[in-house]
């Protein structure tokens, strides 16, 4: 009785937890977007915050839960169930209790077999972090991204040499990716997720509420510490695919990577759910760079605004999102061009935008298997920095795992953690292939890197039998540039 009573609490606990240009066509306009000083380039970064509450295939089970509940939303149909959801948890939690899945070695809290199964030492997780080095695909999954998996933490990017450029650091093992902007007067630092499948740009407001009380460990804004902050009395809310956060609008003045946008109309949160407002949670807000149409918020996105004062050449964000594996750390989000130091220019394809309400997404012409075509057609991908894996229709997410002679049981698909079977997208009639690491996320069990992983995509029960959702497995293969005002989106070669 004692056990299921943790079991149930544990369970409510991750429920609520984090998570996780004109596009130049031609040559000229590349020189220019490279040439003109009103772009902005900033780094994305490694702040270790020790996970101490969560087994990390607890973790991956909520990324892979947010994943169809993000999709469930981006194509306007019934996000999965409350109860199903819990479901999945649950199985995923009885494989651990039954041994299926094995706690890390440097597991050695006390308390129930429960906690010593669950729980991780800090220090010496810790420790094992500072010896861990990545490996190939023969070596399977490298103890850094394990060690990185159960710590948590950011990965500060390097600083960035390009105009109106910020580096994204890397959040835990390639979960997400962050940048540091200023708001307010005086300015303070704000840690902000970027994502690309979302429009609504928010923080933390000096009152925030949560499920715990307060809102955690984090920056916020409000007239105590800012004296040029400006609070309105409309309402917004947003619901992700998992969190949500609700509060009022407000201007304020936002610096990115040197470009000083004054009185800009973005939301503070007074309530955020225990997925934001955690002391583990390494962020202090969200930016959404999706389209407005798109926004709950109902204004302007940042890179909207900087376009529309003039500040930058157009409504353009470009990404390159680093591996933690590679430990170059050199992720960025350039804003109004591309940053040509990060990409083959001759590898550049430009695609029109197909999505009718504000999301970035694009016809993938083939989906091939080490060169295999696997006969899908007719598919979209819906490309999103906010979003760890690949969610796949499940006949196409199981025809691609069997390719790779992996399989799929009812919680989730799991592929050989030394696989060096390669997966490719085409967009504009040229192949991005998806780096073979990027597929095996995380073994099954974590003392043995070699043995199964759990996939880089995995099947969304929601959706259309051809619309994907296609995160970070993939983005980190290719750069990724998106064009608001020609409704355009931009892939090419990684140099």
């Amino acid at each position: 009785m004692q056990l299921s009573v943790v079991f149930a609490v544990l369970l409510a606990c991750i429920l609520h937890s984090t998570p996780s240009d004109a596009i130049p066509a031609r040559a000229h306009h590349q020189r220019l977007a490279r040439a003109n000083p009103r772009t902005i380039t900033m780094p994305l970064k490694r702040l270790y915050v020790p996970r101490t509450d969560v087994h990390p295939q607890l973790l991956l089970q909520q990324h892979i839960n947010r994943g169809n509940k993000r999709l469930a939303r981006m194509t306007g149909r019934s996000e999965p169930a409350e109860h199903e959801l819990r479901a999945e948890m649950h199985k995923r939690m009885y494989l651990l209790e039954s041994g299926s899945v094995k706690a890390s070695s440097a597991t050695t809290a006390t308390g129930s077999n429960f906690s010593r199964r669950y729980w991780r030492n800090s220090k010496h997780v810790a420790q094992a972090a500072s010896n861990a080095s990545s490996t190939g695909t023969d070596g399977g999954v490298s103890a850094l991204d394990i060690q990185a998996a159960e710590i948590g933490g950011l990965t500060p990017a390097k600083i960035p040499t390009s105009n109106h450029t910020l580096g994204l650091a890397i959040d835990a093992d390639d979960v997400g990716y962050i940048a540091t902007i200023q708001i307010g007067t005086p300015p303070q630092n704000f840690n902000i997720l970027m994502d690309s499948g979302s429009a609504d740009f928010w923080v933390g407001s000096e009152t925030c509420q949560s499920q715990q009380g307060t809102c955690g460990n984090h920056t916020f804004l409000g007239s105590k510490s800012s004296s040029s902050f400006v609070q309105s009395n409309q309402n917004f809310n947003v619901t992700y695919g998992s969190g949500s956060v609700a509060g009022v609008l407000c201007q304020d003045n936002v610096n990115m990577a040197g470009l000083q946008l004054n009185k800009h109309t973005f939301g503070v949160a007074n309530e955020e759910s225990v997925q934001f407002s955690a002391d583990t949670v390494p962020f202090d807000g969200l930016m959404g760079l999706a389209q407005s149409t798109l926004s709950n918020e109902k204004v302007p996105t940042p890179v909207e605004s900087l376009a529309s004062n003039g500040l930058i050449s157009s409504a353009i964000s470009s990404f390159k999102i680093s591996r933690l594996a590679d430990q170059l750390n050199d992720g960025e989000v350039t804003f109004g061009g591309l940053d040509s130091t990060k990409f083959v220019a001759n590898t550049l394809v430009t695609i029109p935008n197909v999505s009718k309400v504000g999301f970035w997404e694009g016809a993938i012409d083939a989906i091939t298997v080490n060169g295999q075509d696997t006969g899908m057609t007719g598919r979209t991908a819906i490309l999103d920095t906010g979003t760890t894996l690949i969610i796949a229709p499940p006949a196409d997410a199981l025809a691609v795992i069997a390719m790779l002679g992996g399989k799929c049981d009812t919680q989730q698909c799991t592929i050989s953690c030394t696989s060096n079977t390669s997966v490719a997208l085409s967009f504009g009639n040229a192949s991005f292939a998806i780096d073979p690491r990027d597929m095996a996320v995380l073994p099954v069990d974590v003392n043995d890197p070699t043995g199964d992983c759990t996939a880089g995509i995995q099947p969304g029960t929601i959706g259309t039998n051809t619309e994907w959702l296609v995160g970070d497995v993939f983005l980190k293969n290719a750069y990724f540039s998106v064009d608001t005002q020609n409704n355009q989106i931009s892939l090419a070669k990684l140099s």
